[in-house]
């Protein structure tokens, strides 16, 4: 039985209604067709390079994930530990710090850096920003993935054991696809969390979303540049969040009666 929202949820449903209503009537109000024609093709633009940005980022923090949840798991005491020190610098430390000490903090070490070739890439902001944010996820991916494989019943591997099925055939055929079920959700909230903290990026001169905005606001000092940056974020969250619900119930179409 679903109980009725009380008068502090309606009161608040009510706040959140009437701040919808103001934003859209104030940007009705102000809505400027020579703004938009000068500033949403750059608005465009960096939407495209915050999309890519995540994009890279995630991915390549999944691949990364999964010997790092490997470490966390693993009975060996060397490779838990090392792994834990890495998941525990990056979770524990603001990602603003991580990506000030690769970008800033890498580059007073370029004649070391020189040496060995790899001043190509840690001159450049968005390879260094894609760095930052890789190693950040992965940290965190990890930690999803370890948690959703321990989540998996015992009796699991002890059922593929008395069929005889090697560790890695139960992990891919039995575990995994339990362990993706429930990581669904933290995946997608991580993944949403990345989109507004690639925002950060902008400090280090990557012209995403949220660096044409304060591109944009230095030349106009119109407060709508930003109301619009937050307006597109919003509807990427809110894609995502749609699109993973949907991929929830065709996942979980085999549990629900």
């Amino acid at each position: 039985m679903r109980s009725k929202p009380g008068l502090l949820g309606l009161s608040i449903l009510g706040i959140w209604v009437a701040g919808g209503v103001a934003l859209v009537v104030y940007l009705v109000s102000v809505f400027n067709p020579s703004f938009i024609a000068a500033y949403g093709p750059a608005y465009l633009s960096g939407l495209r390079v915050t999309i890519t940005l995540v994009a890279i980022s995630y991915t390549l923090g999944a691949l990364l994930s999964v010997p790092l949840a490997a470490g966390r798991l693993s009975s060996n005491r060397i490779a838990r530990g090392m792994s834990g020190v890495y998941v525990t610098f990056f979770r524990g430390t603001p990602f603003l710090a991580q990506i000030f000490l690769i970008y800033y903090g890498l580059g007073s070490f370029r004649a070391e850096i020189e040496m060995v070739g790899l001043w190509w890439f840690f001159r450049e902001a968005w390879y260094c920003a894609i760095l930052a944010m890789t190693l950040n996820t992965a940290a965190y991916q990890a930690e999803i993935l370890r948690g959703a494989i321990e989540s998996v019943p015992a009796g699991q591997w002890e059922g593929a054991k008395s069929l005889a099925l090697s560790k890695a055939t139960t992990l891919r055929r039995i575990i995994l696809p339990q362990a993706l079920i429930v990581a669904l959700r933290p995946y997608a909230n991580e993944l949403i969390l990345m989109i507004k903290t690639s925002a950060v990026v902008a400090i280090i001169t990557v012209f995403d979303l949220f660096g044409e905005t304060r591109r944009a606001f230095s030349k106009t000092f119109d407060f709508q540049t930003y109301i619009w940056a937050a307006v597109f974020y919003l509807v990427l969250v809110e894609v995502l969040r749609h699109l993973t619900d949907w991929i929830e119930r065709r996942a979980t179409r085999h549990l629900q009666r």
